[in-house]
């Protein structure tokens, strides 16, 4: 909910109290220069059910399980999402091989075993969390409201994005130079294809949970 002053929350609480409609309230708040999204942050807070007095709805607060749970559901993540993409360069690394590197070539090895064991931990302990936090959210809608599980979402469209936007950059950049190998394109599509359905995954995920909200 966006930030409100202790006036705005008086203000409403007084205005339903004393039989105001929503619509009134609004009205009245925008004449003032309140923004519809305070507005709506502060009426969306009381129930609209029939009752002498405005009847609050149950909000959502922040206690350690909740945090620790999705710190490891979002750190999972980002640990399986670079190992899966550091094993499917490998992999190129593997199916188009720069004749620059035969020298290193041995060492793929270790590096694909490291990732692979990565995924092979850090995946399920990921989906384990997912599942449970989704069972948590079910059961008690409110949490779909979580600070830090909005705030964690957000930080992760943000590196996606960014990701994203550094990939599509080093493209053009070496498409302009004449510079684009398929090992090269293989890359920035393991690059764009991780990045990409991650941010559209938690997109789509957030718009979701706001409409249902």
């Amino acid at each position: 909910m966006p930030s409100t002053s202790p006036e705005l929350e008086l203000f409403v609480r007084e205005a339903l109290a004393r039989g105001q409609s929503r619509a009134a309230i609004r009205e009245a708040l925008a004449a003032a220069g309140w923004r519809d999204e305070q507005t709506r942050g502060v009426l969306d807070g009381y129930a609209d059910v029939a009752f002498p007095v405005p009847v609050p709805k149950p909000r959502t607060s922040l206690s350690a399980k909740e945090a620790f749970q999705y710190l490891v559901l979002f750190a999972t993540l980002y640990f399986s999402a670079y190992h899966l993409g550091s094993l499917l360069f490998d992999l190129v690394n593997r199916a188009l091989p720069d004749p620059a590197d035969q020298a290193r070539f041995p060492m793929f090895g270790d590096s694909m075993r490291f990732s692979f064991a990565a995924l092979v931990i850090a995946f399920p302990v990921f989906a384990w969390m997912s599942h449970r936090v989704g069972v948590d959210v079910a059961r008690h809608p409110i949490k779909r409201l979580s600070p830090v599980r909005r705030w964690l979402t957000y930080l992760t469209l943000f590196v996606a994005a960014g990701i994203l936007i550094g990939d599509m950059t080093s493209l053009v950049y070496n498409l302009l130079g004449g510079e684009a190998t398929p090992r090269f394109l293989c890359k920035v599509a393991v690059v764009a294809m991780i990045a990409g359905g991650v941010f559209h995954y938690y997109l789509h995920d957030l718009r979701r949970e706001e409409a249902e909200a």
